[in-house]
């Protein structure tokens, strides 16, 4: 066995999975392209200095978790591995003038991002992600949109009693009140919080509802909810998505208590969630309104909303409930031969069957023909084409165990793409 093995947090991908990826990876870009929603591919790499601005400094993903490259030679700037895809879906809006298209601009991109994390099962160090991100528009009805997206491409997966939890984490407006009323609520049990539950307190009380330290979960039970301190327009807002998403039909929970931390998230935050699953493990995947992040960072003010949906997480979901695709199949057509000098032969026989539309594969081995046929028949190979030593070919059908007289090539040829087809 070789010395080197894969690095902690990141894995090789075999079947099964890896075509259960595939697939979920391509349901995911017929979802966006089904939707109107324009494919971009952005950069693995960006300036590690738009993630400290857009995720916050002193966030665990850019403090503790995010991949820094080393400048090189004259370049004096700090790249970072992605560790999300967002900041750089805003990045390219504003740097492409996306701002002077019609609003809003729908973008969507499946991409592999890297965060310094500690492994377990659903979380990886690398990972794939799904993101829609909807740039350019405040009301309700792209809220509605993104949703029902997300909801309906888990669905097409097979997850089809998939949840939405639902909440609002209001505005500018009505925000900074609710906050102090949370930091009211947690202060007289200051002394029994971790000390970063307490940093948290002091710096961003919103972040305790996230915490998962046994004495902050039992004083966030109950704690007051968001929802109870909303402005007028935020609660419209509010009203306008849960009514909107009950017309569609996609299953909506409150869910009071999900907020997220940064100031640049506004009104309707949400989480994909299967029944009876809990915690991040659980959690398909969420998204949330982020009307502050283009003048974050140095846009005009522009309302936008995202969502992502975590692939290797659909891949676990899909596991569990054994809804895993089979792994890609076999040749339907090999293509053998009894002499050595044939493998060109093969090879190019195998190829004309691929151009007209099957699946096939030559046998470039020298082993005897018997060797060969039990490796078809191993494979799954519905049919094998012999090329005989006066270069004529022989179809013998795996499935029938039959075999004909040796032939012309172009009529076997055509025999095998019409066993092939009446097989398929």
């Amino acid at each position: 066995m070789s010395g080197f093995q894969s690095p902690r947090g990141l894995r090789d991908l075999l079947e099964p999975l890896a075509s259960a990826h595939g697939l979920a990876t391509d349901r995911a870009w017929a979802a966006a392209d089904a939707a109107g929603y324009a494919r971009i591919e952005l950069p693995i790499a960006e300036e590690s200095a738009l993630f400290e601005r857009a995720v916050g400094g002193t966030s665990d993903i850019v403090a503790k978790e995010l991949y820094r490259l080393e400048p090189r030679g004259d370049d004096a700037v700090t790249l970072a591995l992605r560790p999300e895809a967002t900041a750089g879906a805003v990045r390219a809006y504003i740097q492409h003038g996306m701002r002077s298209q019609p609003q809003p601009v729908r973008l969507a991109t499946v991409a592999q991002l890297f965060r310094y994390d500690r492994p377990q099962k659903g979380r990886y160090r690398q990972f794939t992600q799904f993101d829609i991100e909807a740039i350019g528009d405040g009301g309700p009805g792209i809220d509605l949109e993104v949703i029902e997206i997300g909801a309906a491409y888990l669905r097409e997966l097979g997850l089809t009693d998939v949840q939405v939890h639902l909440n609002s984490v209001g505005c500018a407006t009505c925000r900074p009140a609710y906050v102090e009323t949370l930091r009211a609520h947690f202060t007289p049990v200051s002394q029994e919080l971790s000390e970063v539950d307490q940093s948290r307190l002091a710096t961003n009380p919103l972040r305790l509802l996230d915490s998962k330290e046994p004495a902050t979960v039992q004083r966030a039970a109950s704690a007051p909810v968001i929802t109870d301190h909303l402005c007028a327009d935020c609660a419209a807002h509010h009203a306008a998505v849960t009514a909107g998403l009950a017309t569609i039909g996609v299953t909506v929970l409150a869910a009071p208590r999900l907020v997220r931390g940064l100031d640049y998230y506004t009104r309707t935050a949400w989480e994909y969630l299967l029944p009876g699953e809990q915690g991040q493990q659980g959690a398909l995947g969420g998204g949330g309104r982020y009307d502050g992040l283009v003048e974050l960072l140095g846009g005009t003010p522009t309302p936008a909303i995202g969502f992502a949906i975590g692939i290797d997480r659909v891949v676990l979901a899909l596991e569990a409930r054994g809804l895993l695709p089979a792994a890609a199949d076999g040749p339907a057509i090999v293509v053998a031969g009894i002499e050595a000098e044939s493998v060109a032969d093969r090879v190019a026989i195998a190829a004309q069957l691929r151009a007209a539309g099957a699946s096939a594969r030559a046998d470039v081995s020298i082993r005897k023909i018997g060797k060969q046929l039990e490796g078809a028949v191993r494979d799954g190979a519905l049919a094998v084409i012999i090329v005989e030593p006066d270069g004529r070919l022989t179809l013998r059908d795996l499935v029938k165990a039959s075999q004909a007289e040796p032939a012309e090539r172009g009529g076997v040829i055509a025999a095998a793409l019409r066993l092939v087809q009446s097989e398929g």
